[in-house]
């Protein structure tokens, strides 16, 4: 199967409200709508224009094949997001292979997921072994809350590997390989009951960062991690989830995959904060304010800005600047 026989904004309407659509849609800078940031649907209208907000009557029901995988778009449009932008996606045994030497380097040992072959990979069995440790917090947890930010994400192949981005080949979910894949594995491993499966995956979702500049991108991507999550859970339990539950994962995703310019730090087309005394900003996932969610800024003076779900806190990201 391919991700080309499902229309996904139709897929996802399909079993979830048009809430999560307009939550999966939010900029929590701007406290608009993302942008399309892309001239590539120019020709579609006014509405469609680089510097306007993605709306979801834009792109659903009658418009609802707008937005489409990268995959699935002729070759001529391919062609051109990689002559413009560098738009190139990696192939998921590459995204396996620097996945497993991530965990190579925590867990201490190799093919801790899986083991490669030429072009693919072939998954481990038998549940994930930890390191012993003297910690009283257990080291699957530890895992599960390991921050980890996809830069530049696209459709989010290293979040999650719903399906081969260069072939569009959909995978099973016991053989995904995304950094969120490899979490919520080890949760269904690990816990206990449904409630305490919830707890630590919806922990694992709250500890998964990426950032885009492209809006279509931005929300295919959302709407892969969000679908990912979904289907870990019906794998488990064998159900889908509920409608608090769904807003909720549309919530935090809306928040830990957001739209922004990596240059300036900024939303797309935003102004850039000025320089610091010695010319240039140190990237840091959390540039600590302590300033409330709701406290929100106009998007053209201000860094972008994500949530600190331990801290439950938003804060500025200072992204580097030459």
């Amino acid at each position: 199967m391919k991700i080309s026989d499902f229309n996904l904004i139709d897929n996802l309407l399909c079993y979830y409200s048009q809430d999560v659509l307009d939550s999966l849609l939010m900029d929590r800078t701007t406290g608009r709508n993302i942008i399309w940031a892309t001239d590539e649907y120019k020709e579609l209208g006014d509405a469609y224009q680089p510097e306007r907000e993605i709306k979801a009557s834009d792109i659903a029901n009658y418009h609802s094949g707008v937005i489409k995988p990268r995959i699935v778009k002729e070759a001529a449009r391919q062609q051109e997001r990689t002559r413009k932008k560098a738009e190139v996606f990696t192939p998921s045994w590459i995204v396996n292979k620097m996945c497993n030497a991530q965990d190579e380097a925590w867990f201490g040992y190799p093919d801790v997921f899986n083991s490669e072959t030429e072009s693919g990979w072939v998954t481990r069995q038998d549940p994930v072994q930890f390191p012993k440790t003297r910690n009283k917090t257990p080291l699957w947890k530890r895992y599960v809350d390991l921050r980890r930010l996809e830069i530049t994400c696209g459709e989010a192949p290293f979040i999650a590997s719903r399906y081969d981005a260069t072939s569009g080949d959909m995978i099973p979910v016991a053989d995904r390989i995304g950094m969120l894949d490899r979490k919520l594995r080890i949760v269904t491993e690990n816990a206990a009951d449904e409630k305490e499966w919830l707890e630590w995956a919806f922990r694992a979702l709250e500890a998964t960062y990426g950032y885009e500049f492209s809006g279509d991108n931005l929300l295919i991507a959302r709407i892969n991690v969000f679908l990912t999550f979904a289907e870990h859970l019906q794998g488990k339990w064998n159900r889908q989830m509920s409608e608090n539950e769904s807003r909720r994962a549309a919530r935090i995703i809306s928040w830990n995959l957001w739209q922004m310019d990596g240059l300036t730090g900024t939303v797309p087309f935003g102004k850039a904060p000025e320089p610091a005394d010695d010319g240039y900003y140190q990237m840091t996932l959390f540039d600590l304010l302590g300033e409330s969610e709701e406290k929100e800024e106009e998007p053209e003076d201000t860094l972008c800005r994500i949530y600190d779900w331990r801290l439950k806190a938003s804060q500025k990201y200072v992204s580097l600047r030459n």
